[in-house]
């Protein structure tokens, strides 16, 4: 499989460090049976106890003000359940010890390193590589409730990623759909990364990604269906001034909320720039073979109305301009064009409304 599929694909190693020292919890907030969130001292939340943030010092809020051109379509990931912390703490996944023996399990046995080939794993999605260096990107992407088995995960995200010999960096943000994580099938926002010492961490069941918001988190379920539509509008862009690497939710309406950040100490090949950023649906399929459905569980048409759908792409170039995605050269990504598909948009008035339509129903003849 080639780099960039591979580097799309959702693959990720997960190490497990779990802190030793008592952290004092103000309040806590319960998502789902399962998932739990405390809120704690910022400044003792576990991830700065990651030996490469000894002596780090937390970045409260980005040196950047992303000018943006307003999205025509509203975009949510907060849970109706919303997170409210006090001043001077943030919230924190709880690490219980069926949450990370799932993702243990998840990264085990269902997700390989990016040097051999991904079974299973299936994507459709475009990717830009060719004119960077980039310090980031952001989106917005359609989101999806899916008929996903428990041994079974579908995803879209957004990521940033570089490998230089045999070391490979990434940081990737979106959504998906994995019961045997979460412990339900509802759709959730996620975050992974992979650094330095071929080190990496789902959402924060590790130490490395810094929360600054008190109300927003990096995983967490999306609101069930309502009349309107739900999306997500998501970024990754890194700091001029400190280089760490920040995630927001874009608002329809009103300022971003910044979520926190990934150090820069944690990587080793990004921590100045990015060599390819991307945008991808994804799937990964059960042991016995049948793969999932993608997008919103139909093959993409033109009308955006009944596809899956990723649209207002902008990409942070070399020199922290933010372009247009129609200004960037993208590449098509897709594997397996039976089971799944992705249709490019169109230009209209010199800015493109829909980037991609994209995904489809999955089966048990998509190969691996």
């Amino acid at each position: 499989m080639d780099f960039a599929l591979k580097l799309a694909a959702f693959v990720f190693i997960v190490y497990v460090v779990q802190s030793r020292e008592t952290v004092r919890i103000v309040k806590s907030f319960k998502l789902n049976a399962n998932i739990m969130y405390d809120c704690v001292d910022i400044y003792k939340q576990p991830s700065l106890n990651h030996p490469l943030l000894k002596n780090h010092k937390i970045q409260m809020e980005p040196s950047f003000s992303i000018s943006k051109r307003k999205f025509k379509v509203k975009s949510e990931r907060r849970s109706k359940k919303s997170i409210q912390c006090q001043n001077g703490t943030v919230p924190i996944i709880r690490n219980t010890k069926e949450y990370v023996a799932n993702a243990q399990y998840w990264a085990e046995k269902h997700f390989h390193s990016l040097t051999v080939k991904s079974h299973g794993t299936h994507i459709a999605g475009v990717i830009s590589r060719d004119q960077g260096p980039y310090h980031g990107l952001a989106t917005w992407m359609s989101v999806h409730d899916l008929n996903v088995s428990r041994d079974q995960i579908s995803y879209a995200s957004i990521y940033v990623g570089s490998a230089l010999n045999e070391q490979l960096n990434f940081i990737q943000t979106g959504w998906m759909v994995n019961p045997s994580l979460f412990g339900d099938r509802r759709t959730w926002s996620f975050g992974i990364w992979k650094g330095a010492n071929g080190a990496g961490c789902l959402n924060t069941i590790c130490p490395g990604f810094v929360q600054v918001s008190k109300t927003e988190i990096l995983s967490g379920p999306f609101p069930y269906p309502r009349k309107e539509e739900r999306a997500l509008s998501v970024s990754i862009v890194q700091d001029k001034e400190s280089g760490n690497w920040w995630t927001a939710d874009i608002r329809y309406k009103g300022p971003d909320k910044f979520i926190g950040y990934w150090p820069k100490e944690l990587f080793d090949v990004i921590d100045i720039s990015a060599e390819m950023v991307g945008v991808t649906g994804g799937v990964q399929a059960s042991p016995s073979g049948i793969s999932p459905p993608m997008g919103n569980g139909h093959l993409p048409t033109e009308d955006e109305s009944d596809s899956a759908r990723v649209k207002n792409l902008r990409i942070v170039d070399s020199n922290y301009n933010v372009k247009d995605g129609f200004q960037i050269k993208l590449e098509k990504l897709i594997d397996n064009e039976k089971c799944y598909g992705l249709i490019a948009g169109k230009k209209r008035f010199l800015k493109v409304s829909n980037l991609f339509t994209y995904g489809g129903p999955g089966g048990k003849s998509c190969g691996i």
